[in-house]
């Protein structure tokens, strides 16, 4: 298994890495590069996020001058899809369960959300290509080697992909402060838990998209939780909600 910090550079090796479908996080390709408007295109026709860096940035990753003016970060996993997940849950005969990550940037609460996932028996997480943290080294080893066993999809568009969702009778319920209390809704059956980023909580067409936004009460002077904090505790909430059904 790669770890995140494993780089390819050149660009036949990563023009291969790209048309073998090797888990790759991103491309980064040299601003003057005469390659750019080919592998670019290739890497948005693979759905992998690409970027510019300047000679020196490459130089400085790759650990040489001989990077040919282009560099792929490989993924610590191999990604599944949405597909992938929905058919794990219908193997094991569970109503699907899966944790929806909106803009989780932090490679360690993404790590601690993984991590609590697998524990409580979730299907799969779900997180987008861009604004988010990808499942890395970092949210590898404090995960501590869940991401290994949690089926967890990288997607483009996470408003499509909740609709995908509805329309496989999964119901899907955003975290927010202002939400309903979450001892006051019903958790059971299939399921989506969405959570948002650490600073912004649910962007607006994510929120708009959701069934139902709920909420943590808070009795202290604090009035927000970590963001793998709140997602843990919420997680539980579903395990128990599932358990009385």
């Amino acid at each position: 298994m790669p770890d995140s910090g494993e780089i390819i550079f050149g660009k036949n090796a990563v023009t291969e890495a790209l048309r073998a479908g090797s888990p790759i996080d991103e491309i980064i390709i040299e601003k003057d590069s005469r390659f750019f408007g080919e592998l670019s295109a290739l890497a948005r026709k693979n759905g992998i996020v690409f970027r510019s860096a300047d000679p020196k940035q490459l130089t400085k990753l790759c650990g040489t001058e001989k990077h040919g003016g282009t560099a792929a970060r490989l993924s610590a996993v191999e990604y599944s899809t949405v597909e992938d997940i929905l058919a794990f849950a219908a193997q094991k005969e569970e109503p699907p369960f899966i944790v929806i990550c909106d803009g989780i940037e932090d490679p360690h609460n993404l790590g601690a959300i993984i991590r609590t996932a697998e524990a409580a028996g979730a299907h799969g997480v779900i997180i987008p290509k861009r604004r988010s943290a990808s499942v890395n080294s970092t949210v590898y080893k404090t995960s501590a080697g869940a991401a290994a066993w949690v089926k967890t999809a990288r997607v483009t568009n996470l408003c499509d992909t909740i609709k995908f969702l509805k329309q496989n009778n999964i119901w899907v319920y955003g975290a927010e402060a202002d939400g309903q209390p979450v001892e006051k809704v019903s958790l059971g059956g299939a399921a989506a838990l969405v959570v948002g980023s650490e600073g912004y909580g649910l962007s607006r067409l994510v929120r708009e998209n959701c069934d139902v936004i709920i909420s943590l009460p808070m009795y202290g002077k604090v009035n927000s939780l970590n963001a793998s904090v709140s997602a843990g505790i919420l997680m539980y909430e579903f395990v128990r909600g599932r358990n009385k059904g």
